[in-house]
Protein backbone atom coordinates (compact mmCIF):
# COMPACT_ATOMS: atom_id res chain seq x y z
CA UNK A 1 0.00 0.00 0.00
CA UNK A 2 1.02 3.63 -0.46
CA UNK A 3 0.46 5.52 2.83
CA UNK A 4 -0.61 9.14 2.64
CA UNK A 5 1.09 11.98 4.46
CA UNK A 6 0.34 15.67 4.37
CA UNK A 7 1.43 16.91 0.96
CA UNK A 8 3.33 13.69 0.31
CA UNK A 9 2.65 10.34 -1.29
CA UNK A 10 5.32 7.74 -0.64
CA UNK A 11 5.48 4.34 -2.33
CA UNK A 12 6.67 1.69 0.12
CA UNK A 13 5.74 -1.32 -2.00
CA UNK A 14 8.25 -4.14 -1.67
CA UNK A 15 6.86 -6.19 -4.55
CA UNK A 16 9.55 -7.90 -6.61
CA UNK A 17 9.93 -5.92 -9.83
CA UNK A 18 10.39 -7.49 -13.24
CA UNK A 19 13.66 -6.96 -15.06
CA UNK A 20 13.82 -3.33 -16.16
CA UNK A 21 16.29 -1.52 -18.36
CA UNK A 22 16.85 1.12 -15.72
CA UNK A 23 19.09 1.65 -12.67
CA UNK A 24 17.59 0.60 -9.35
CA UNK A 25 17.73 4.20 -8.12
CA UNK A 26 14.58 4.92 -10.11
CA UNK A 27 12.48 2.39 -8.20
CA UNK A 28 11.72 4.38 -5.03
CA UNK A 29 9.55 7.47 -5.42
CA UNK A 30 8.19 10.45 -3.53
CA UNK A 31 5.68 12.96 -4.81
CA UNK A 32 5.71 16.29 -2.92
CA UNK A 33 2.88 18.53 -3.96
CA UNK A 34 4.20 21.31 -6.15
CA UNK A 35 2.95 24.79 -5.26
CA UNK A 36 3.71 25.84 -8.84
CA UNK A 37 1.04 23.51 -10.19
CA UNK A 38 -2.26 24.81 -11.46
CA UNK A 39 -5.23 24.51 -9.03
CA UNK A 40 -6.61 21.55 -10.98
CA UNK A 41 -3.28 19.72 -10.67
CA UNK A 42 -2.95 20.33 -6.93
CA UNK A 43 -6.51 19.00 -6.51
CA UNK A 44 -5.67 15.99 -8.66
CA UNK A 45 -2.55 15.06 -6.69
CA UNK A 46 -4.14 15.78 -3.30
CA UNK A 47 -6.91 13.34 -4.18
CA UNK A 48 -4.36 10.65 -5.14
CA UNK A 49 -5.45 7.20 -4.05
CA UNK A 50 -3.07 4.90 -2.20
CA UNK A 51 -2.39 1.58 -3.83
CA UNK A 52 0.09 -0.63 -5.59
CA UNK A 53 1.04 0.86 -8.95
CA UNK A 54 3.07 -0.37 -11.86
CA UNK A 55 6.88 -0.50 -11.89
CA UNK A 56 6.75 2.46 -14.29
CA UNK A 57 4.99 4.49 -11.60
CA UNK A 58 7.84 3.75 -9.20
CA UNK A 59 10.46 4.90 -11.70
CA UNK A 60 9.33 8.51 -11.93
CA UNK A 61 11.90 9.91 -9.51
CA UNK A 62 15.24 9.08 -8.00
CA UNK A 63 16.00 7.67 -4.58
CA UNK A 64 16.96 11.15 -3.42
CA UNK A 65 13.27 11.91 -3.28
CA UNK A 66 13.48 14.96 -5.55
CA UNK A 67 10.61 15.17 -8.00
CA UNK A 68 11.70 14.90 -11.59
CA UNK A 69 9.52 16.71 -14.06
CA UNK A 70 7.10 14.49 -15.87
CA UNK A 71 8.89 15.22 -19.14
CA UNK A 72 12.37 14.47 -17.74
CA UNK A 73 11.13 11.17 -16.33
CA UNK A 74 9.73 10.17 -19.70
CA UNK A 75 13.02 11.09 -21.36
CA UNK A 76 14.94 8.99 -18.81
CA UNK A 77 12.70 6.03 -19.61
CA UNK A 78 13.24 6.45 -23.34
CA UNK A 79 9.59 7.30 -24.02
CA UNK A 80 8.85 8.88 -27.37
CA UNK A 81 5.10 9.57 -27.06
CA UNK A 82 2.42 9.50 -24.35
CA UNK A 83 -1.25 8.61 -24.68
CA UNK A 84 -3.20 11.05 -22.50
CA UNK A 85 -6.30 8.90 -21.96
CA UNK A 86 -9.62 9.20 -20.18
CA UNK A 87 -12.92 7.33 -20.16
CA UNK A 88 -16.19 8.99 -21.13
CA UNK A 89 -19.68 8.35 -19.70
CA UNK A 90 -20.24 5.40 -22.03
CA UNK A 91 -17.00 3.72 -20.99
CA UNK A 92 -15.21 4.59 -24.25
CA UNK A 93 -11.52 5.41 -23.91
CA UNK A 94 -10.57 8.76 -25.46
CA UNK A 95 -6.94 9.76 -26.06
CA UNK A 96 -4.45 12.16 -27.56
CA UNK A 97 -0.95 11.07 -28.54
CA UNK A 98 1.46 13.64 -27.12
CA UNK A 99 5.19 13.81 -27.98
CA UNK A 100 7.24 13.17 -24.84
CA UNK A 101 8.97 16.53 -25.41
CA UNK A 102 5.63 18.29 -24.93
CA UNK A 103 4.29 16.08 -22.09
CA UNK A 104 5.51 18.34 -19.26
CA UNK A 105 3.75 21.36 -20.75
CA UNK A 106 0.63 19.28 -21.32
CA UNK A 107 0.79 18.02 -17.71
CA UNK A 108 0.44 21.62 -16.57
CA UNK A 109 -2.02 22.95 -19.13
CA UNK A 110 -3.90 19.74 -19.94
CA UNK A 111 -4.68 18.14 -23.28
CA UNK A 112 -7.71 19.87 -24.76
CA UNK A 113 -10.81 18.04 -26.00
CA UNK A 114 -14.12 19.29 -27.39
CA UNK A 115 -16.60 17.86 -24.91
CA UNK A 116 -19.44 17.77 -27.43
CA UNK A 117 -17.41 15.44 -29.66
CA UNK A 118 -17.45 12.69 -27.01
CA UNK A 119 -20.02 11.02 -24.78
CA UNK A 120 -20.20 14.02 -22.44
CA UNK A 121 -23.20 16.33 -22.29
CA UNK A 122 -21.73 19.61 -23.54
CA UNK A 123 -22.88 21.77 -26.48
CA UNK A 124 -20.54 22.62 -29.38
CA UNK A 125 -20.24 26.12 -27.89
CA UNK A 126 -18.74 24.88 -24.60
CA UNK A 127 -15.12 25.49 -23.69
CA UNK A 128 -12.38 22.91 -23.82
CA UNK A 129 -12.36 19.88 -21.56
CA UNK A 130 -8.80 19.56 -20.24
CA UNK A 131 -7.30 16.15 -19.50
CA UNK A 132 -4.74 16.39 -16.67
CA UNK A 133 -2.61 13.24 -16.28
CA UNK A 134 -2.26 11.31 -13.04
CA UNK A 135 1.47 10.39 -13.09
CA UNK A 136 0.91 7.52 -10.65
CA UNK A 137 -1.06 5.68 -13.36
CA UNK A 138 1.71 5.87 -15.99
CA UNK A 139 2.27 2.63 -17.95
CA UNK A 140 4.83 1.82 -20.63
CA UNK A 141 3.07 -0.18 -23.31
CA UNK A 142 4.51 -3.70 -22.89
CA UNK A 143 4.42 -4.26 -26.68
CA UNK A 144 6.03 -0.87 -27.45
CA UNK A 145 8.00 0.68 -24.59
CA UNK A 146 8.62 3.85 -26.58
CA UNK A 147 4.98 4.74 -25.94
CA UNK A 148 3.43 5.38 -22.52
CA UNK A 149 -0.20 5.50 -21.39
CA UNK A 150 -1.48 7.65 -18.55
CA UNK A 151 -4.98 7.98 -17.06
CA UNK A 152 -6.29 11.54 -16.91
CA UNK A 153 -8.86 13.45 -14.89
CA UNK A 154 -11.01 16.05 -16.59
CA UNK A 155 -11.22 19.74 -15.77
CA UNK A 156 -12.82 22.83 -17.24
CA UNK A 157 -11.67 26.31 -16.31
CA UNK A 158 -9.43 24.88 -13.56
CA UNK A 159 -12.38 23.13 -11.90
CA UNK A 160 -12.94 19.35 -11.66
CA UNK A 161 -15.46 18.19 -14.24
CA UNK A 162 -18.37 16.51 -12.48
CA UNK A 163 -19.16 14.43 -15.56
CA UNK A 164 -15.72 12.77 -15.41
CA UNK A 165 -16.24 9.10 -14.40
CA UNK A 166 -12.77 8.79 -12.84
CA UNK A 167 -13.40 11.80 -10.64
CA UNK A 168 -16.80 10.35 -9.65
CA UNK A 169 -15.00 7.30 -8.25
CA UNK A 170 -12.46 9.53 -6.49
CA UNK A 171 -15.25 11.59 -4.92
CA UNK A 172 -17.02 8.48 -3.64
CA UNK A 173 -13.80 7.10 -2.17
CA UNK A 174 -12.91 10.41 -0.55
CA UNK A 175 -16.32 10.70 1.09
CA UNK A 176 -16.09 7.21 2.62
CA UNK A 177 -12.59 7.96 3.90
CA UNK A 178 -13.83 11.14 5.54
CA UNK A 179 -17.01 9.62 6.97
CA UNK A 180 -15.79 6.21 8.08
CA UNK A 181 -12.00 6.15 7.58
CA UNK A 182 -12.44 3.20 5.23
CA UNK A 183 -11.10 2.46 1.77
CA UNK A 184 -12.49 0.07 -0.84
CA UNK A 185 -10.51 -2.62 -2.61
CA UNK A 186 -11.85 -4.42 -5.64
CA UNK A 187 -10.98 -7.29 -7.94
CA UNK A 188 -12.76 -7.53 -11.28
CA UNK A 189 -13.23 -10.63 -13.44
CA UNK A 190 -13.70 -9.63 -17.07
CA UNK A 191 -15.06 -12.25 -19.44
CA UNK A 192 -14.64 -11.85 -23.18
CA UNK A 193 -15.03 -13.73 -26.46
CA UNK A 194 -12.28 -14.21 -29.05
CA UNK A 195 -13.69 -13.72 -32.55
CA UNK A 196 -12.53 -14.09 -36.12
CA UNK A 197 -10.77 -11.00 -37.47
CA UNK A 198 -12.46 -11.40 -40.85
CA UNK A 199 -15.98 -12.15 -39.59
CA UNK A 200 -17.01 -10.95 -36.12
CA UNK A 201 -20.06 -13.22 -36.15
CA UNK A 202 -17.75 -16.24 -35.97
CA UNK A 203 -15.43 -17.48 -33.24
CA UNK A 204 -11.67 -17.27 -33.69
CA UNK A 205 -11.47 -21.02 -33.07
CA UNK A 206 -14.09 -22.86 -35.20
CA UNK A 207 -13.24 -26.14 -33.45
CA UNK A 208 -14.43 -24.76 -30.09
CA UNK A 209 -17.87 -26.37 -30.21
CA UNK A 210 -18.40 -28.30 -26.97
CA UNK A 211 -21.83 -28.10 -25.33
CA UNK A 212 -20.20 -27.60 -21.91
CA UNK A 213 -16.78 -26.06 -22.66
CA UNK A 214 -16.00 -24.48 -19.27
CA UNK A 215 -12.41 -25.22 -18.14
CA UNK A 216 -11.76 -27.37 -21.23
CA UNK A 217 -8.06 -27.79 -21.88
CA UNK A 218 -8.12 -28.13 -25.69
CA UNK A 219 -9.67 -24.71 -26.57
CA UNK A 220 -7.66 -23.09 -23.76
CA UNK A 221 -4.37 -24.34 -25.20
CA UNK A 222 -5.38 -23.39 -28.72
CA UNK A 223 -5.34 -19.77 -27.52
CA UNK A 224 -2.26 -20.19 -25.34
CA UNK A 225 -0.15 -17.74 -27.38
CA UNK A 226 -2.64 -14.94 -26.80
CA UNK A 227 -3.23 -15.83 -23.13
CA UNK A 228 0.44 -16.27 -22.23
CA UNK A 229 1.33 -12.99 -23.94
CA UNK A 230 -1.40 -11.20 -21.96
CA UNK A 231 -0.14 -12.72 -18.71
CA UNK A 232 3.45 -11.82 -19.59
CA UNK A 233 2.45 -8.20 -20.20
CA UNK A 234 0.39 -8.07 -16.99
CA UNK A 235 3.30 -9.44 -14.97
CA UNK A 236 5.60 -6.80 -16.45
CA UNK A 237 3.12 -4.15 -15.27
CA UNK A 238 3.07 -5.54 -11.71
CA UNK A 239 -0.56 -6.66 -11.82
CA UNK A 240 0.21 -10.16 -10.52
CA UNK A 241 -2.01 -12.24 -12.85
CA UNK A 242 -2.68 -15.60 -11.25
CA UNK A 243 -4.87 -17.68 -13.59
CA UNK A 244 -6.70 -17.87 -16.90
CA UNK A 245 -9.36 -20.26 -18.09
CA UNK A 246 -11.84 -21.13 -20.80
CA UNK A 247 -15.23 -19.98 -19.58
CA UNK A 248 -18.77 -21.33 -19.91
CA UNK A 249 -19.41 -20.26 -23.52
CA UNK A 250 -17.51 -21.49 -26.54
CA UNK A 251 -14.87 -18.92 -27.47
CA UNK A 252 -15.09 -17.29 -24.02
CA UNK A 253 -12.13 -16.67 -21.70
CA UNK A 254 -11.16 -14.92 -18.50
CA UNK A 255 -7.75 -13.76 -17.21
CA UNK A 256 -7.58 -12.87 -13.51
CA UNK A 257 -5.23 -10.51 -11.75
CA UNK A 258 -4.77 -9.48 -8.11
CA UNK A 259 -7.26 -7.19 -6.37
CA UNK A 260 -6.15 -3.71 -5.30
CA UNK A 261 -7.33 -0.25 -4.33
CA UNK A 262 -10.53 0.52 -6.24
CA UNK A 263 -9.00 3.32 -8.35
CA UNK A 264 -5.95 1.20 -9.22
CA UNK A 265 -8.25 -1.65 -10.30
CA UNK A 266 -10.41 0.75 -12.32
CA UNK A 267 -7.37 2.09 -14.22
CA UNK A 268 -6.23 -1.47 -14.88
CA UNK A 269 -9.75 -2.46 -15.95
CA UNK A 270 -9.75 0.33 -18.54
CA UNK A 271 -6.26 -0.50 -19.78
CA UNK A 272 -6.93 -4.28 -19.82
CA UNK A 273 -9.80 -3.94 -22.27
CA UNK A 274 -7.69 -1.91 -24.68
CA UNK A 275 -4.64 -4.13 -24.24
CA UNK A 276 -6.69 -7.28 -24.90
CA UNK A 277 -7.91 -5.82 -28.19
CA UNK A 278 -4.38 -4.85 -29.23
CA UNK A 279 -2.89 -8.25 -28.36
CA UNK A 280 -5.76 -10.10 -30.04
CA UNK A 281 -5.13 -8.12 -33.24
CA UNK A 282 -1.46 -9.11 -33.07
CA UNK A 283 -2.62 -12.74 -33.00
CA UNK A 284 -5.06 -12.37 -35.90
CA UNK A 285 -8.23 -12.19 -33.77
CA UNK A 286 -10.57 -9.66 -32.26
CA UNK A 287 -11.97 -9.41 -28.73
CA UNK A 288 -15.49 -8.50 -27.70
CA UNK A 289 -16.65 -7.54 -24.22
CA UNK A 290 -20.26 -7.33 -25.40
CA UNK A 291 -22.56 -8.62 -22.63
CA UNK A 292 -24.48 -11.09 -24.83
CA UNK A 293 -22.80 -11.45 -28.24
CA UNK A 294 -24.53 -14.75 -29.06
CA UNK A 295 -28.17 -15.49 -28.25
CA UNK A 296 -27.75 -19.09 -27.15
CA UNK A 297 -24.40 -18.75 -25.40
CA UNK A 298 -23.40 -17.51 -21.94
CA UNK A 299 -22.81 -13.76 -21.73
CA UNK A 300 -19.77 -11.77 -20.60
CA UNK A 301 -19.88 -10.74 -16.95
CA UNK A 302 -17.65 -8.46 -14.91
CA UNK A 303 -18.01 -9.96 -11.43
CA UNK A 304 -16.59 -7.62 -8.80
CA UNK A 305 -15.12 -8.75 -5.47
CA UNK A 306 -15.35 -6.02 -2.84
CA UNK A 307 -13.83 -5.46 0.59
CA UNK A 308 -13.58 -2.38 2.80
CA UNK A 309 -10.40 -1.75 4.76
CA UNK A 310 -9.46 0.12 7.91
CA UNK A 311 -6.63 2.66 7.97
CA UNK A 312 -4.27 -0.06 9.23
CA UNK A 313 -5.13 -2.22 6.21
CA UNK A 314 -7.26 -4.74 8.11
CA UNK A 315 -10.36 -6.12 6.40
CA UNK A 316 -13.42 -4.36 7.83
CA UNK A 317 -15.69 -7.05 6.35
CA UNK A 318 -14.29 -9.77 8.60
CA UNK A 319 -16.27 -10.59 11.74
CA UNK A 320 -14.11 -10.16 14.83
CA UNK A 321 -15.01 -11.85 18.10
CA UNK A 322 -18.61 -12.25 17.03
CA UNK A 323 -20.75 -14.83 15.32
CA UNK A 324 -21.19 -12.88 12.11
CA UNK A 325 -23.52 -14.19 9.44
CA UNK A 326 -21.32 -16.10 6.96
CA UNK A 327 -18.29 -14.69 8.78
CA UNK A 328 -19.21 -11.10 7.88
CA UNK A 329 -18.96 -8.08 10.17
CA UNK A 330 -21.80 -5.61 10.67
CA UNK A 331 -19.99 -3.27 8.28
CA UNK A 332 -20.09 -5.93 5.57
CA UNK A 333 -23.73 -6.78 6.23
CA UNK A 334 -24.77 -3.14 6.04
CA UNK A 335 -22.73 -2.68 2.84
CA UNK A 336 -24.52 -5.73 1.41
CA UNK A 337 -27.84 -4.25 2.53
CA UNK A 338 -27.06 -1.05 0.63
CA UNK A 339 -26.28 -2.99 -2.54
CA UNK A 340 -29.51 -4.96 -2.26
CA UNK A 341 -31.56 -1.84 -1.56
CA UNK A 342 -30.08 0.10 -4.48
CA UNK A 343 -29.38 -2.62 -7.08
CA UNK A 344 -32.33 -1.74 -9.29
CA UNK A 345 -31.31 1.92 -9.30
CA UNK A 346 -27.61 1.42 -10.15
CA UNK A 347 -28.37 -1.28 -12.72
CA UNK A 348 -28.10 1.19 -15.62
CA UNK A 349 -24.48 1.80 -14.53
CA UNK A 350 -23.48 -1.81 -13.90
CA UNK A 351 -25.38 -3.01 -17.00
CA UNK A 352 -25.31 0.03 -19.28
CA UNK A 353 -26.39 -1.18 -22.72
CA UNK A 354 -29.52 -2.50 -24.37
CA UNK A 355 -27.67 -5.77 -24.93
CA UNK A 356 -26.91 -6.02 -21.17
CA UNK A 357 -30.49 -7.04 -20.41
CA UNK A 358 -30.28 -9.99 -22.78
CA UNK A 359 -27.71 -11.39 -20.36
CA UNK A 360 -29.36 -10.84 -16.97
CA UNK A 361 -32.80 -11.88 -18.17
CA UNK A 362 -31.63 -14.73 -20.40
CA UNK A 363 -33.02 -18.27 -20.44
CA UNK A 364 -30.46 -21.04 -19.87
CA UNK A 365 -27.96 -21.20 -22.76
CA UNK A 366 -26.73 -24.41 -24.38
CA UNK A 367 -24.27 -24.98 -21.50
CA UNK A 368 -27.19 -25.18 -19.05
CA UNK A 369 -26.76 -22.06 -16.89
CA UNK A 370 -26.62 -18.33 -17.58
CA UNK A 371 -24.52 -17.65 -14.42
CA UNK A 372 -26.19 -14.23 -14.20
CA UNK A 373 -28.81 -12.92 -11.79
CA UNK A 374 -32.30 -11.72 -12.61
CA UNK A 375 -33.47 -11.16 -9.03
CA UNK A 376 -32.11 -9.15 -6.11
CA UNK A 377 -30.77 -11.52 -3.49
CA UNK A 378 -27.71 -12.63 -1.57
CA UNK A 379 -26.29 -15.94 -0.46
CA UNK A 380 -23.22 -17.86 0.68
CA UNK A 381 -21.07 -19.73 -1.82
CA UNK A 382 -23.89 -20.06 -4.35
CA UNK A 383 -23.55 -18.63 -7.86
CA UNK A 384 -27.27 -18.35 -8.63
CA UNK A 385 -27.72 -15.11 -6.63
CA UNK A 386 -26.78 -11.49 -7.27
CA UNK A 387 -24.39 -11.27 -4.28
CA UNK A 388 -22.25 -14.22 -3.30
CA UNK A 389 -20.12 -14.54 -0.17
CA UNK A 390 -17.16 -16.80 -0.97
CA UNK A 391 -15.19 -18.53 1.77
CA UNK A 392 -13.15 -15.40 2.47
CA UNK A 393 -14.86 -12.35 4.07
CA UNK A 394 -15.67 -10.50 0.88
CA UNK A 395 -18.70 -9.81 -1.29
CA UNK A 396 -18.87 -10.86 -4.92
CA UNK A 397 -21.28 -8.66 -6.86
CA UNK A 398 -22.35 -10.74 -9.86
CA UNK A 399 -24.64 -8.23 -11.58
CA UNK A 400 -22.18 -6.14 -13.69
CA UNK A 401 -21.26 -7.11 -17.23
CA UNK A 402 -18.13 -6.47 -19.26
CA UNK A 403 -19.56 -3.40 -21.00
CA UNK A 404 -19.71 -1.53 -17.69
CA UNK A 405 -17.73 1.68 -17.25
CA UNK A 406 -14.48 0.88 -15.36
CA UNK A 407 -15.02 3.90 -13.10
CA UNK A 408 -18.79 4.45 -12.86
CA UNK A 409 -19.45 0.82 -11.98
CA UNK A 410 -17.25 0.75 -8.81
CA UNK A 411 -18.38 4.29 -7.96
CA UNK A 412 -22.02 3.12 -8.01
CA UNK A 413 -21.15 0.07 -5.88
CA UNK A 414 -19.37 2.23 -3.32
CA UNK A 415 -22.14 4.82 -3.14
CA UNK A 416 -24.74 2.07 -2.65
CA UNK A 417 -22.64 0.28 -0.04
CA UNK A 418 -21.83 3.53 1.76
CA UNK A 419 -25.54 4.28 2.02
CA UNK A 420 -26.04 0.85 3.57
CA UNK A 421 -23.29 1.49 6.13
CA UNK A 422 -24.56 4.99 6.88
CA UNK A 423 -28.18 3.90 7.36
CA UNK A 424 -27.32 0.49 8.81
CA UNK A 425 -29.48 -1.31 6.24
CA UNK A 426 -30.22 -4.92 7.17
CA UNK A 427 -29.78 -7.28 4.20
CA UNK A 428 -32.08 -9.84 5.80
CA UNK A 429 -31.21 -13.54 5.93
CA UNK A 430 -29.27 -15.00 3.00
CA UNK A 431 -31.09 -17.36 0.67
CA UNK A 432 -29.36 -20.69 0.10
CA UNK A 433 -31.71 -21.97 -2.60
CA UNK A 434 -30.96 -22.47 -6.29
CA UNK A 435 -33.03 -19.56 -7.58
CA UNK A 436 -32.57 -20.73 -11.17
CA UNK A 437 -34.86 -23.64 -10.30
CA UNK A 438 -36.74 -22.60 -7.14
CA UNK A 439 -39.57 -20.54 -8.64
CA UNK A 440 -41.36 -20.21 -5.30
CA UNK A 441 -38.29 -18.68 -3.65
CA UNK A 442 -37.67 -16.38 -6.61
CA UNK A 443 -41.21 -14.98 -6.44
CA UNK A 444 -40.41 -13.62 -2.97
CA UNK A 445 -37.54 -11.54 -4.34
CA UNK A 446 -37.50 -8.18 -6.05
CA UNK A 447 -36.62 -8.46 -9.72
CA UNK A 448 -33.99 -6.55 -11.65
CA UNK A 449 -35.08 -4.22 -14.48
CA UNK A 450 -36.10 -5.98 -17.68
CA UNK A 451 -34.52 -3.41 -19.98
CA UNK A 452 -32.26 -0.35 -20.07
CA UNK A 453 -35.18 2.08 -20.24
CA UNK A 454 -36.61 0.84 -16.94
CA UNK A 455 -33.14 0.89 -15.37
CA UNK A 456 -32.57 4.51 -16.43
CA UNK A 457 -35.97 5.51 -15.03
CA UNK A 458 -35.02 3.91 -11.71
CA UNK A 459 -31.89 6.05 -11.46
CA UNK A 460 -33.86 9.11 -12.55
CA UNK A 461 -36.28 8.64 -9.64
CA UNK A 462 -33.56 8.18 -7.00
CA UNK A 463 -32.51 11.74 -6.21
CA UNK A 464 -30.44 10.68 -3.21
CA UNK A 465 -28.34 8.35 -5.35
CA UNK A 466 -27.92 11.05 -8.00
CA UNK A 467 -26.70 13.45 -5.33
CA UNK A 468 -24.12 10.98 -4.05
CA UNK A 469 -22.82 10.08 -7.51
CA UNK A 470 -23.04 13.65 -8.81
CA UNK A 471 -26.26 15.23 -10.01
CA UNK A 472 -24.78 16.70 -13.20
CA UNK A 473 -23.11 13.40 -14.08
CA UNK A 474 -26.29 11.36 -13.59
CA UNK A 475 -28.46 13.78 -15.55
CA UNK A 476 -25.95 13.77 -18.42
CA UNK A 477 -25.69 9.98 -18.35
CA UNK A 478 -29.48 9.48 -18.37
CA UNK A 479 -29.94 12.03 -21.16
CA UNK A 480 -27.29 10.51 -23.41
CA UNK A 481 -28.42 6.94 -22.83
CA UNK A 482 -32.05 7.90 -23.46
CA UNK A 483 -30.99 9.38 -26.80
CA UNK A 484 -29.86 5.91 -27.82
Amino acid sequence: MQPEAKGLLVDLSCRRLPRLRMPLRFVCRKFPLDSALLPCQRWNMAQGIAGRRSPTHRMLSSSSGNLESFGDSLKTMGVQSVLFSWTDLFGVMRSKLVPASKAEAMRKSGAGFAGHATHLDYPPSSGDVLAIPDPSSLILLPWNRRIAWVACDLFMKDKPLEQCPRLALKRAMQRVREERKLSMKTGVELEFHLLSLEDASKLADPSDTSKKPCYSIEPLMKQKDFIIKMQEYMESLGWNPYQADHEDSVGQFEINWEYDDALVTADRHAFFKWMAKEVAMQHGMRVTFMPKPFTFLTGNSAHVHVTMHEEDGSNAFKARGEDGVLGLSETALHFCGGLLETAGDICCLTNPTVNSYKRINAPPPTSGSSWSPSSISWTGNNRTHMIRVPDAPRLEFRLPDSSSNPYLMPAALLVAGARGMRERIDPGPPSMSNVYEDAQEKRKMRQLPLNLLDALRNLEKNESLQHDLGGELCKAYIKLRMEQ
